[in-house]
């Protein structure tokens, strides 16, 4: 028996949610946010779920009310008698707190895992997790998509005669030698020291640059601090230009700024989160199409192993 599917998103990522149900190819449900005087609110679905198979976007950026808003919408949905609840978060908030790396502090991935499934979700569509464990924190099938298949077509596009993929941090080098290997192609990565978080006091150089096509690669840009440092890195040590591929555009506190002014020739980012201002350095590329193709594939039983993989 066939059941029919329904998107539905809150208001943080309403414009990604309206294209993916374009791609999917009806329109984006129906729902309302009424919130009240002192600030509290309330969602509330305009259409009936009886028996729907529901997706509900929603990234979970700041503020935590977007985190807030979701819970509700899932709650809402499992009252109204919906099959199956789908949260498609193409962002997950707190995903960096995935351990205890001191004592006497929480593991907020791990805690937002559990407000999630208590709410009623039961299946969650993501991409790029910061780390690949979060995963583990559910108890519920987690299809994590990789913008991977995004962003090799536009990088195969550049034609860069010289390219090398970097990473800006050791943790990435794992990314950075997918892609190197899925282009056949070499990589390098960074490595940095910090003494408080958001801030690098050094950074060094593993690996050669001179006159190649640099592409850094990470999944958050936040601060922008890491990832600039890294192209000025890049460019004294010879490379003939530097371009940066990341999947989540946090770009908080001096981001923008420090973007304009860097070495980098185009910073390309896709849209999970929305861009606070425009730059003339970052291109976004939409994830809508990606995230409706998996919709449907996990609607009609189909296998989308394929999509998690760097071709």
């Amino acid at each position: 028996m066939a059941h029919d599917v329904k998107i539905f998103s809150g208001r943080a990522t309403h414009y990604l949610a309206e294209s993916i149900a374009l791609n999917f190819g009806i329109k984006l449900g129906e729902s309302q946010v009424v919130v009240f005087s002192d600030g509290e609110f309330t969602v509330s679905f305009e259409e009936n779920l009886r028996g729907c198979d529901v997706y509900i976007v929603q990234s979970t950026f700041p503020p935590e009310v977007n985190l807030m808003e979701l819970l509700l919408m899932v709650d809402a949905a499992k009252r109204a008698s919906a099959r199956q609840i789908t949260a498609v978060i193409p962002y997950f908030g707190f995903a960096r707190q995935d351990r205890k790396d001191k004592p006497r502090v929480p593991i907020s991935a791990k805690l937002i895992a559990n407000l999630l499934t208590a709410a009623g979700v039961q299946r969650l569509m993501t991409i790029d997790l910061h780390s690949d464990q979060i995963q583990g924190f559910f108890d519920v099938p987690v299809d994590h998509l990789y913008a991977s298949s995004i962003f090799i077509p536009y990088i195969k596009a550049l034609n860069l005669p010289n390219l090398v993929f970097a990473s800006p941090d050791t943790g990435g080098t794992r990314r950075a030698a997918s892609y190197a290997k899925a282009m056949d192609t070499g990589f390098v990565m960074c490595y940095k020291q910090r003494s408080k978080a958001n801030q690098v006091d050094s950074m060094f150089l593993i690996g050669d640059v001179k006159g190649k096509d640099v592409i850094v690669l990470d999944d958050i840009i936040d601060t922008a601090d890491t990832i600039t440092k890294s192209a000025q890195l890049m460019m004294d040590n010879g490379a003939t230009s530097v371009r940066a591929f990341c999947t989540h555009a946090i770009l908080s506190g001096e981001a923008f700024n420090r973007i304009e002014s860097s070495a980098f020739a185009e910073v390309i980012v896709t849209d999970t989160i929305p861009l606070k201002q425009k730059s003339s350095k970052i291109t976004v590329l939409s994830t809508a199409s990606l995230l409706a193709d998996i919709i449907k594939r996990v609607h009609n039983y189909e296998s989308i192993s394929s999509l998690f993989k760097i071709k």
